[in-house]
């Protein structure tokens, strides 16, 4: 599933191709994504500018030109496709595949605009597509989800506050989205390396400091993601047909029986399963 710098790497891409473009048609060829598509979506956007592309989190935010919004989630599968109008063969730049013709069978929604459409394709249809009618139901929409790693509202108080009487590990906490938004498995391990905590330490046991070696590495580190591109591991290409290049620069994910990058350090990279998720984690500097 893609992470935040995955996510924020795509809105980068479609934000320069598509920004103050007008949608000319909308073709719905399967409605049965993880929320059923509405019946009113091809009208809700058809002839409508499409005025910037957001993000929060792992949810794309398209502006659109009557103040409404549409969001996009990717889901476990989920790419998004730009092609000319003019291309028959469906040659694309990006695709879930690792060959570049995109399957018709999986092309879901198509939004066709002047010279170009973009198709969302997704073999698990875990992705979906939301109408928001104005600002309020917009924040209403995310209110349940806790402050993204930049926000100025993930700080230690916040994190002390919400770790108190709390019995989970950290590992389990960075992937909670509603304690902190956008950071995935990838990321997390990656972050709890640079911090030096192990992934299984339980909440309770963080001191301050602690706290505040998250807040830093958890920006440190997904900054760095975007900048890369975020991570190709099996299936992200952004909307340009580029891969991330951010998995050549892991500390430890999938990189189990390795040694531990730290000079000074003798450690091995050890993986374990926590909440049903790979973790990956140096045995002698992650205390």
């Amino acid at each position: 599933m893609p992470e935040l710098p995955e996510v924020e790497v795509v809105r980068k891409s479609l934000d320069k191709k598509i920004k103050q473009k007008k949608v000319k048609k909308v073709i719905i060829r399967n409605r049965n994504l993880r929320f059923k598509i509405p019946l009113n979506f091809e009208s809700f956007l058809k002839n409508q500018k499409i005025i910037k592309v957001d993000r929060f989190s792992k949810y794309l935010i398209l502006h659109i030109s009557n103040k409404t919004y549409c969001l996009l989630h990717l889901g476990m599968s989920g790419t998004v496709h730009l092609v000319s109008n003019n291309d028959k063969s469906l040659i694309t730049n990006t695709s879930f595949y690792s060959n570049p013709i995109l399957p018709k069978k999986h092309n879901h929604v198509e939004l066709i605009f002047e010279d170009f459409k973009l198709i969302y394709n997704d073999p698990r249809r875990f992705g979906f597509f939301q109408i928001i009618d104005n600002d309020f139901e917009l924040k209403k929409r995310f209110s349940h989800l806790g402050p993204e790693p930049f926000s100025t509202k993930f700080n230690v108080r916040y994190i002390l506050s919400f770790f108190k009487r709390k019995k989970k590990n950290i590992k389990n906490f960075l992937l909670d989205q509603y304690f902190v938004s956008g950071i995935g498995n990838i990321y997390a391990s990656e972050i709890l390396f640079l911090c030096k905590i192990n992934p299984s330490k339980k909440v309770s046991k963080l001191k301050k400091k602690d706290c505040q070696k998250i807040i830093n590495f958890s920006k440190k580190v997904l900054l760095h993601a975007i900048k890369k591109g975020g991570s190709t591991i099996r299936d992200f290409k952004s909307t340009s047909g580029k891969k991330g290049n951010f998995q050549n620069k892991f500390k430890v994910y999938e990189r189990g029986g390795l040694k531990c990058k730290r000079a000074e350090c003798e450690g091995t990279i050890k993986k374990k399963t926590i909440s049903m998720r790979s973790t990956f984690y140096c045995n002698i500097c992650q205390k």
